[in-house]
């Protein structure tokens, strides 16, 4: 990859150094002007009449994310974030008294909130799977666990909170043999390395634009496998999610598009479009290696820093790293970042209540492929610094 001319096409690298990639990627200047072009036809002509116009690029953008996670086009519906493409999926199975979920300690907290409320509706039954010793879910345990209770096992990918990535392709092999369906969170997976929907395994994925895809805010989208659609019931219905039917009142549209709506913004949609198609031409591999590269660089220079710790768990890990400074407020540390121009978040406990591990808040950095082995140096002393402050004199 040309890295200079990369961060020359996007415009946040001139003033910042983004390491927050987990919480929102910094737009290429094609993606800003393919969103801002539309927003204009739409000022111009009319929302419906842009629209008309440019259908053919909207309905393209499925099929390129198809094309990117290895479904087809006619298995992904487009959302407005990761959550409500999530929540489509988990709250389409129908659950009974006496199901269960399984699901593992470091599940995102909304998913975690979205299970505790189907059991109490439906009575299913939440269980949580332990931890293997590399605080991965444990597939062991998984597989005995799994019985004809079992209606859903829901996995993060990759948890907010730290650098773990889950054994997902392990666990899809498992809920293969066990005909139980695999719904995965892949908002932090997505755009950061390759995903694979075959080589996963899974029956459902659900997925964010604005983090390491680098498309606008308010995007996201599900992908069901079609083989699946035959044990979901979506639980909202509306005018593009149907069609009717003069015997049955109504039949649900192909595919994945029983689960769309019909008002989008289709600015941010074409937005997405250029995001996927710019991470499709850059190749997943290619910019999955440079990522993960940096991540681990970056956590061996906070490892190597007195006074600095990282607590992220896995024995595969991504670009996502967690430290704290002794002695020092992770806020504070994050406000130091700032003031030097870097661009970083917190960890908090509430994305992951089930995960056991008091150590929240931490300083979250997660570079991208368009930063520098300058920009880590930069982060490192100002944390090295923050570290040196705290030290008793």
């Amino acid at each position: 990859m040309d890295i200079a001319a990369l961060r020359a096409g996007t415009p946040g690298c001139a003033h910042r150094a983004h390491l927050n990639n987990a919480g929102a990627g910094l737009l290429s200047r094609r993606t800003l002007e393919t969103v801002t072009a539309h927003l204009e036809l739409e000022a111009r002509i009319g929302g419906y009449e842009a629209a008309t116009e440019r259908i053919d690029a909207i309905e393209a953008v499925p099929a390129a994310i198809a094309e990117l996670i290895g479904g087809r086009a006619g298995e992904v519906a487009l959302f407005d974030n990761a959550t409500h493409a999530w929540q489509a999926a988990c709250y389409a199975i129908p659950f009974r008294p006496g199901d269960r979920i399984l699901t593992g300690h470091a599940e995102y907290g909304s998913n975690m909130l979205a299970y505790l409320h189907l059991a109490r509706r439906t009575g299913a039954e939440v269980v949580v799977v332990p931890d293997d010793e590399h605080g991965r879910l444990d597939t062991t345990a998984l597989e005995e666990l799994i019985d004809e209770r079992v209606r859903l096992v829901g996995v993060t990918h990759v948890p907010t909170g730290g650098g773990l990535v889950n054994p997902v392709a392990a666990i899809g092999r498992i809920t293969r043999r066990a005909g139980v369906p695999f719904l995965l969170d892949a908002t932090q997976s997505v755009g950061q390395f390759p995903v694979d929907v075959d080589e996963i395994g899974c029956d459902m994925l659900a997925a964010t634009g604005r983090k390491f895809l680098r498309g606008p805010r308010g995007t996201g989208f599900l992908w069901v496998r079609t083989e699946a659609l035959e044990r979901l019931e979506p639980h909202v219905s509306e005018v593009s999610a149907g069609v009717w039917d003069d015997k049955d009142g109504f039949l649900w549209q192909t595919g994945s598009r029983r689960f769309t709506t019909f008002e989008m913004n289709y600015a941010a949609v074409l937005g997405l479009g250029s995001a996927v198609r710019q991470a499709l031409e850059l190749g997943p591999a290619v910019t999955g290696e440079r990522t993960l590269a940096l991540g681990a660089a970056l956590r061996e220079r906070l490892d190597a820093l007195p006074g600095v710790t990282t607590y992220d768990l896995g024995r595969e890990r991504c670009a996502i790293v967690t430290a704290r400074v002794a002695g020092v407020p992770s806020a504070e540390v994050k406000d130091a970042l700032a003031r030097h121009g870097i661009n970083a978040s917190l960890t908090s406990p509430d994305q992951a209540r089930t995960e056991g591990r008091d150590v929240h808040p931490l300083v979250r950095l997660s570079p991208h492929y368009y930063n520098t082995e300058e920009e880590l140096d930069r982060a490192a002393d100002v944390l090295a610094g923050a570290a040196r402050a705290a030290q008793p004199r």
